[in-house]
């Protein structure tokens, strides 16, 4: 219709430039129109009086407003209107035709694949019409573009599609061709997650519009698929993690789906069969919304795990490939040491040792006030471990990975102690807990301290904030612990799989025989448990906060333990709750040299960036230690790549990498100083290929249609595909020449006249002054 109306293309209209053709100046044109405008007017006032009175309000200006029209369309066509755009050359320009060969292109729809469908479309005309007047050059996309000889070269087998950077090579590769456009034939699925900002501004650079056409349902009938999986890629021996899976689905709303997660390291290692850690059914939600589920899981032993997080096919789906996704988790056996400071004896403080008794990965080192000048020590490595109380050297306090601060006052530590626990959680990146008491917190004079910024609260600024429970067995109320929104899918607080049950499960425990008021949360803290005083009044019990390497977290109660004492034989909330709080405190506390990658999983692509952040014994920046990286993968491959450090980031190194074979990566991450060993760390990766392609399998139409406009092009539907050789040729790339297209015999300009003689015919027939 469009061309009907206006003769040409649309990009015609888009890239020329309108111009007159007359040999008069457009100032007289301009001056006409108002002249014939002032003209008609004043006959028309001339005569108004004459006029019938119908005529003699509104109506006789709405026929003037016409006439002028028309006179003021009619001196326009006079001056010729035209517009002026470049014009690729007949036979002297290539166009490059790029069909993708991906996996995702093999995909069937109604019984033909997309490839086929893009090569039906080719050609039922296109190909044919485009080699009259140009010469066209096919090509595969996949990783690369690779030139081809005919359509029958074509194999939808390629493991990813990576549209931005075959654009961008075939850019450099065809520099020196007159290239006037680039006929794109793809479902839009990028691997690479979009068009890079360099292969845009290649293509425009050189003026080369791309035209693209899409394949493939925009929208799936009936498809579940996993959007991300998030797992900590560190864990500890026996710990309890949480892979949180987010999904969405097309025509399932309403349906039950059985989200598991199994450990299939031993079944690649051998001929053992994997194991499934964790199963729940949920309900899915609505179509199209994507909606996030937790499931909790142990770990198990030491080593480099791989999980299979699937959801498990529904009847009918068109695509089960993309239900599975794979994480890889560094399981550690190096235990953890927590320093614990009483201030007083305290049943708190029993529970809480007897509740890591059975957790061999976390140690507790303790110290507890007996009398002003006596403490009692108890998990102490060595005869010689805090015999001077608590450390005042950052070596002694460096040692451990957690602290745990009960009812002591602030004034019990000297102001370098106070100072020495700052730097232990942001410089050496340790967990803090601090616990409510009779002297902790405000109580306790916190509140006054320079440490106050280390804590996840506000703290009251004033005393009294330290409640002791009455028996309620005389009647009274007392307080109660209930989760809060940030816990639900927290592995500190989840003692139930269910979390229906698991937040029933909060409200059933026993009373707390204390509590203290926390003061106000921060911006950036979580509150992940809640307590419910004997006035009514909610105030936070669980803080968490993470504040420089380390994180921060406040137990508001000394009373915990009656979680043990008033629960029935074999409960194992208030262990398993301490375990997970502990275990959270300590597990992320890195060494002097922490290693990471930017993603465990690398697909399609081996390209990897190691980076370590390397620590001296202070746990100072190391800018001037020797790291390297000691990589080993499958079927032998072995590398050892020298880290260099990072401008302007003291202590950061990085290496790129490249892995050769798919399969996992072991890497052991080495720092050096003078030859002395600073420390060392281990981490691990898996290259994945032909995984990308099962995912996103909708035409991505989003991406198509913002390549074509960011380079000058137009997005094409299949049916309309006929029309466009007449698109093609107007480019301002390859080898043009201006032309001239004449504007005055449009279609639409012989419409508007009709249209306005008629308005104005039938306008007077109606006011009866015809």
């Amino acid at each position: 219709m469009f061309e009907f109306l206006f003769k040409y293309p649309r990009s015609v209209y888009s890239r020329g430039q309108f111009a007159f053709l007359g040999a008069g100046p457009k100032w007289m044109l301009v001056l006409l129109i108002l002249a014939a405008a002032a003209g008609l007017a004043w006959l028309i006032r001339y005569r108004l009086s004459q006029a019938a009175p119908v005529m003699r309000g509104w109506r006789v200006w709405v026929i003037w407003s016409l006439q002028t029209l028309l006179a003021a369309l009619l001196l326009v066509l006079l001056w010729q209107p035209a517009i002026t755009i470049a014009e690729l050359k007949p036979q002297q320009n290539i166009i490059a035709v790029l069909v993708d060969d991906s996996r995702s292109m093999a995909i069937s729809e109604d019984g033909v694949t997309r490839q086929a469908q893009a090569v039906k479309a080719l050609q039922n005309g296109v190909l044919t019409t485009l080699n009259r007047v140009f010469q066209t050059r096919l090509y595969r996309v996949d990783d690369v573009p690779a030139r081809i000889g005919s359509l029958n070269d074509l194999r939808p087998d390629a493991r990813s599609t990576r549209i931005g950077d075959s654009l961008k090579q075939l850019s450099e590769e065809t520099s020196d061709l007159p290239i006037g456009a680039v006929v794109l034939l793809s479902d839009g699925d990028d691997n690479t997650g979009g068009i890079s900002a360099d292969a845009i501004n290649a293509l425009r650079s050189r003026h080369i519009p791309v035209h693209t056409v899409g394949f493939g349902r925009e929208r799936a009938a009936h498809d579940v698929e996993l959007d991300d999986v998030v797992v900590a890629p560190r864990a500890l021996a026996d710990s309890r993690i949480a892979a949180r899976i987010t999904l969405h689905q097309r025509g399932y709303a309403g349906a039950k789906i059985n989200l598991t997660v199994r450990d299939v390291s031993a079944a690649q290692s051998s001929s053992n069969q994997s194991k499934t850690l964790a199963s729940r059914t949920v309900t899915l939600g609505p179509d199209g919304n994507l909606q996030t589920e937790t499931l909790m899981f142990d770990i198990g032993g030491a080593g480099a795990k791989t999980l299979q997080i699937a959801a498990l096919p529904l009847a009918g789906e068109e695509n089960t490939a993309n239900n599975i996704m794979t994480r890889v988790v560094n399981v550690g056996s190096q235990p953890r040491r927590i320093l614990y400071i009483e201030g007083e004896p305290r049943w708190e403080f029993k529970f809480i040792r007897q509740a890591e008794e059975d957790d061999r990965m976390v140690q507790i080192a303790s110290m507890v006030r007996t009398s002003e000048n006596k403490i009692y020590r108890q998990g102490i490595a060595d005869p010689k471990e805090l015999a001077g109380g608590f450390p005042s050297r950052g070596e002694d306090l460096f040692a451990y990975q957690g602290l745990i601060i009960g009812s002591v006052e602030a004034g019990y530590f000297t102001p370098g102690q106070q100072e020495l626990i700052r730097e232990f959680v942001d410089r050496r990146g340790g967990g803090l807990l601090l616990l409510g008491g009779e002297f902790s917190l405000a109580d306790g004079g916190w509140n006054a301290s320079n440490l106050t910024d280390l804590f996840p609260t506000t703290l009251p600024t004033q005393a009294g904030t330290f409640h002791r429970e009455a028996d309620p067995r005389n009647g009274t109320t007392h307080t109660t612990a209930e989760l809060a929104p940030a816990g639900v899918d927290s592995t500190i607080t989840r003692l139930l799989d269910d979390p229906a049950a698991n937040a029933a499960k909060w409200k059933q425990l026993p009373y707390l025989m204390d509590y203290e008021d926390p003061g106000t949360p921060k911006p950036g803290a979580a509150v992940l448990a809640n307590m419910i005083t004997p006035e009514g009044r909610k105030l936070p019990l669980l803080i968490t906060e993470n504040f420089g390497r380390g994180r921060t977290a406040i137990m508001a109660t000394g009373g915990s333990w009656r979680w043990q004492m008033s629960s029935p034989l074999g409960d194992t909330a208030h262990d398993l709750f301490w375990q997970q709080l502990l275990r959270w405190l300590v597990s992320d506390t890195p060494g002097h040299v922490a290693a990471s990658v930017p993603a465990q999983m690398l697909l399609d692509n081996g390209a990897v960036t190691l980076t370590a952040d390397v620590r001296d014994r202070e746990f100072n920046p190391a800018p001037d230690a020797k790291v390297e990286a000691h990589i080993l993968g499958p079927s032998g491959v072995s590398a050892l790549v020298e880290m260099t450090p990072v401008p302007d980031n003291p202590g950061q190194f990085q290496a790129a990498w490249s892995a050769p074979k798919t399969g996992a990566y072991l890497t052991e991450v080495t720092a050096q100083r003078n030859a002395m060993e600073l420390g060392r760390d281990v981490l691990t990766f898996q290259r994945m290929d032909g995984v990308a392609e099962n995912f996103h399998t909708e035409q991505n139409r989003d991406l198509l249609e913002r390549l074509a406009t960011q380079t000058g092009g137009q997005y094409w539907k299949p049916a309309d595909l006929g029309k466009l050789p007449g698109a093609i040729p107007f480019s301002e790339a390859g080898v043009t020449m201006r032309e001239t297209k004449d504007l005055w015999d449009l279609p639409l300009v012989f419409l508007v006249l009709l249209l306005l003689r008629f308005s104005e015919w039938w306008l007077r027939r109606k006011w009866g002054i015809v």
